[in-house]
């Protein structure tokens, strides 16, 4: 509602030492507060439609801190002027704008009347209330000192991460030594890394080492160091179900069908006389397709030559 600034009148500056002084009218004689003021516009000084005790009463209004009584009775205790003066220049506030009064009802039933001052009429009403009784402020939040620390990224390398080679150590920490085997892949001694884990998942559980062995092959990718685990998977940890070994052990079947298969087929070819040259020798012993070498098979059974059983071929 007022504004505390530091203010002098802008129409009535003090005279200059030296300077002439008016030969009649107010000669001002200003002083530059800094403290307990109040600015008043000259549109409420100056005005020429509002008594004297209306500007009055609007300068000591606007000079009330928020919340101040200005009833008529307390007004008129205050000054000399009478509840009807007093009353009627509020309503003259009130007709230009300077002073908005209306009834209340408060959450207890009370009905009051509240007033709002203007220290400019037209300004965008922004009334503040006092409630009845303040609340109390909440108690401080304790205060809690936390450690200061900070986060660095780990990157796991061949710079930072231990060759396992016992197996021993291995077994304290098979998680570390699945990543130091996968980290290592292409270490020049990469064959008895991977030997030493295989060797320590041989007393694991299959909960645990069938994870191991998955994750180690996946790690290990296309590089050459896969073959070298899938043949310790294959040869040490034979015994184990998880897909590798599963796949390993397919591998194992399929590739026995057909040596056995080839075996056969050149024996038939032998036994009923068909010659064949050392070349389709080579290309029945290296052939790894069973389905191929079942359909050569049956073929030798009835054909005259080399040529009838490898037809379209």
């Amino acid at each position: 509602m007022d504004t505390q600034q530091i203010t002098a009148p802008p129409c009535a500056p003090s005279p200059a030492p030296g300077g002439a002084t008016p030969s009649s009218g107010v000669i001002h004689i200003n002083f530059r507060h800094v403290a307990g003021f109040t600015v008043i516009g000259n549109h409420l000084a100056q005005h020429r439609g509002l008594s004297l005790t209306a500007i009055g009463l609007a300068t000591h209004i606007q000079s009330l801190p928020v919340g101040a009584k200005i009833g008529i009775k307390h007004l008129a205790d205050r000054f000399p002027e009478s509840e009807t003066r007093i009353a009627a220049a509020l309503r003259e506030l009130e007709a230009t704008g300077y002073l908005h009064r209306s009834r209340v009802r408060l959450a207890d039933g009370r009905i009051i009347t509240r007033t709002v001052s203007y220290n400019q009429p037209g300004a965008a009403p922004q009334p503040r209330t006092v409630p009845n009784e303040p609340a109390p402020l909440p108690a401080p939040p304790p205060r809690v000192t936390a450690p200061t620390f900070a986060l660095y990224p780990l990157v796991a390398g061949p710079h930072n991460m231990p060759v396992i080679t016992d197996v021993a150590e291995a077994r304290k920490d098979l998680a570390l030594t699945t990543l130091a085997a996968i980290t290592h892949a292409d270490n020049p001694d990469v064959g008895a890394i991977l030997k030493t884990l295989s060797a320590a998942l041989r007393d694991t559980p299959e909960v645990i080492a069938d994870p191991i062995i998955e994750l180690t092959a996946q790690g290990l990718g296309n590089r050459p160091a896969a073959q070298q685990w899938r043949n310790l998977v294959a040869v040490d940890l034979s015994f184990y179900k998880s897909p590798l070994s599963e796949e390993l052990r397919d591998e194992g079947r399929a590739e026995g069908r057909a040596e056995g298969r080839a075996e056969g087929l050149l024996l038939i070819l032998d036994v009923r006389g068909i010659a064949i040259t050392d070349e389709t020798r080579s290309k029945i012993t290296g052939c790894d397709d069973p389905q191929l070498l079942h359909q050569w098979l049956n073929r030798a059974a009835t054909a005259a030559s080399a040529e009838e059983v490898f037809a379209e071929e």
